[in-house]
C-alpha cells in the first residue's frame, strides 16, 4: 500500500475500553480446502481501531477535529491509560461506516453520512475468536476471494491484503497499556510505516502530532511486512509483495520509517515499493477492465486466485513464485504474459522482480529487503487478512491506476499504470456529492485457503452483476470510472 486512510475526524482509536456500546461483530464465512474438497466455518470481521470514538470514559473527547486534548493526552502512556474506545454495534457497522454483510461475505461502501459527519471508506480484519485475529499462514497454499469491483471508479482502491499483526492485536506486546485488543481492531502494522496510527504497541502516537496534516500523522510509524494480494478499482489492479528486514509489529522513528524524504525510502526496515504485478504496467493494456472487451471484464463478478509456490513444494522449503489465476463466466483465466521489452513471464519471481526495476530503472529495494524469500517467512509466522476501501490524499491512487510520477515522462516504461486520468484521483472529486463517486462501493465474498489447486474450479457460481449505478458507457466516461 502506498498511502495511509483516511477517517473521520470526530473520530478516533484508543486503548481502553468504553461502556456506551457493546461491540458487535459483522459475520463472515471462510472455506479452508484439500484435494477432499472445502469445508466452511463462520468467523467476523472487525473495524480497525483508528476509525473509533475515543473519550475519557465518559463523553469527554480525547481526539477532536484532527487533535488531541492536551489535558487528558500530555504524554503517549498517560494517554493510553486515560482514553476508552468505544464499541460499535452491528448496526453501526453498516449506518456509521457503510460495513454490511452480504451473501457469504461484506460490502464495503465509500461514503457513509450521518448527523454527526460523513465516513470515508474503511478497513476491516479478520476474526478468529472475540479476542484474536484469525491467522494465514499461506506458503505452500492458495488463497481465493471473489471481488465485485463494479462500482469502484478511478482513484479508489478496494485492497485485500495481509499484514504481519500479533494475534491479540498487540495487547502482550503493550504491558497492559492496550486492554482493548484484537476485539476493537488494534494493532495495525504495514510496509508504509504509516503514521496517522494513534495508537502504537499500546501508547499514543502524539509526539511531533502534526493535525494539519491529511490525515494527521505523529512522528512514530509502525512497520511490518505486508502481501498485497488484491488492489484494485475497475480500471487497474495490481498484487504485491512487501517483505521487510524486521519481524511483525515494528514502532520507527525517522529514517528508519524510510519517510523522511526520497533519498532515506530506501534506508527504512521495509520494502515500500514492493514488486507489483500490475497487468497494465507490465504491458497488456487490454487485459483488466471495464467491459467484454477486456480478457477479465471488471464489471462482472471475478474469483481472484494466488497461490504461494515454495522450493520443493514444502511447508518448509523457501518461497519461490507467486501465481495469479482468475476465474470468470465458468473459465479459469491464465494471468497475463509480460509484454515489456527484454522481459518475460506471469508471475513474481526474484528474477522477473530483478528485472522489472532494471527496465523502469528503479531501486530493487525489494531484493535488499530479502526478495521472496524473506516474504515467504512471514507467510510462514502468520499473517493477518485485513480488507479495505480507500482514497489516497498522498498520491491520489496514481501509483495504481494512472502516470506516476508525475514528473517522469508517460511514455517511458513503468510510469503508465493504467488508464485514469492524473486529476480523478484527488480525494476532493471523488467525494464530490454531485458525482456518483460517494455511492462507490466493494464487495468481498467466498474467502478460501487450502492446498494448491483446492480453492478454485472452472465453471465457476459468479452472479450476474448487478444494474450499473453509474450508467450507460457515456455517462461512465464522463465521470472517469
Amino acid at each position: 500500500m502506498l498511502a495511509v486512510f483516511l477517517s473521520l475526524c470526530t473520530l478516533a482509536s484508543a486503548q481502553q475500553v468504553g461502556t456506551h456500546e457493546e461491540e458487535g461483530h459483522p459475520g463472515m464465512a471462510l472455506w479452508t480446502c484439500d484435494a477432499g474438497g472445502c469445508s466452511k466455518e463462520m468467523k467476523s470481521i472487525v473495524l480497525d481501531a483508528n476509525w473509533r470514538w475515543l473519550h475519557n470514559g465518559q463523553y469527554t473527547n480525547c481526539y477532536k477535529d484532527g487533535d488531541w486534548d492536551k489535558t487528558l493526552c500530555p504524554d503517549p502512556v498517560t494517554c493510553a491509560l486515560n482514553c476508552h474506545m468505544e464499541g460499535n454495534s452491528e448496526k453501526q457497522y453498516k449506518s456509521t461506516y457503510g460495513i454490511q454483510p452480504v451473501q457469504d461475505g461484506i460490502e464495503l461502501d465509500f461514503v457513509t453520512t450521518t448527523k454527526y459527519g460523513s465516513n470515508y471508506g474503511s478497513r476491516v480484519y479478520m476474526l478468529d475468536d472475540e479476542n484474536h485475529y484469525q491467522m494465514f499462514k499461506l506458503k505452500n497454499r492458495e488463497f481465493t476471494l471473489t471481488a465485485d469491483m463494479a462500482k469502484m471508479p478511478c482513484g479508489l482502491n478496494g485492497a485485500v491484503y495481509f499484514v504481519e499483526m500479533d494475534a491479540d492485536g498487540g495487547k502482550a506486546r503493550s504491558g497492559g497499556t492496550n486492554a482493548a485488543g484484537a476485539k476493537y481492531g488494534t494493532g495495525y502494522c504495514d510496509a508504509q510505516c504509516p503514521h496517522d496510527m494513534k495508537f502504537m504497541n499500546g501508547k499514543a502516537n502524539i509526539v511531533g502530532w502534526n493535525a494539519s496534516h491529511d490525515p494527521p500523522i505523529g512522528s512514530w510509524g509502525i512497520c511490518c511486512a505486508e502481501m498485497d494480494i488484491w488492489e484494485a478499482n475497475s480500471r487497474a489492479t495490481a498484487y504485491t509483495p512487501h517483505p521487510c528486514s524486521i519481524t511483525g509489529p515494528y514502532v520507527c522513528e525517522g529514517t528508519e520509517c524510510g519517510d523522511n524524504s526520497e533519498d532515506e525510502r530506501y534506508d527504512g526496515v521495509c520494502d515500500k515499493d514492493g514488486c507489483d504485478y500490475n497487468h497494465y504496467r507490465l504491458g497488456d493494456k487490454q487485459y483488466y477492465g471495464r467491459g467484454n472487451g477486456f480478457t477479465v471484464n471488471s464489471k462482472k463478478k471475478l474469483t481472484v486466485v494466488t497461490q504461494f509456490i515454495t522450493e520443493g513444494n514444502t511447508d518448509d522449503g523457501d518461497l519461490i513464485d507467486i501465481r495469479r489465476f482468475y476465474v470468470q463466466d465458468g473459465r479459469v483465466i491464465p494471468n497475463s504474459n509480460i509484454s515489456i521489452a527484454g522481459m518475460t513471464g506471469d508471475s513474481v519471481t526474484d528474477a522477473t522482480c530483478a528485472a522489472m526495476k532494471t527496465a523502469f530503472g528503479d531501486i530493487n529495494d525489494f531484493a535488499r529487503k530479502g526478495g521472496l524469500k524473506a516474504m515467504g517467512e512471514a507467510l510462514q509466522r502468520g499473517m493477518v487478512l485485513v480488507m479495505s476501501l480507500w482514497d489516497d490524499s498522498d498520491a491520489n491512487m496514481l501509483w495504481l491506476d494512472s502516470d506516476y510520477p508525475l514528473d517522469k515522462d508517460p511514455s517511458l516504461p513503468g510510469v503508465n499504470r493504467g488508464p485514469c486520468r492524473t486529476d480523478t484521483g484527488l480525494p476532493a472529486y471523488l467525494r464530490d456529492k454531485q458525482l456518483p463517486y460517494p455511492r462507490a462501493r466493494v464487495r468481498y465474498s467466498k474467502i478460501k485457503v487450502g492446498t494448491l489447486g483446492s480453492t478454485f474450479r472452472a465453471g465457476g457460481d459468479e452472479d450476474d452483476d448487478e444494474d450499473d449505478i453509474y450508467g450507460d458507457d457515456r455517462r461512465l466516461s464522463e465521470v472517469h470510472i
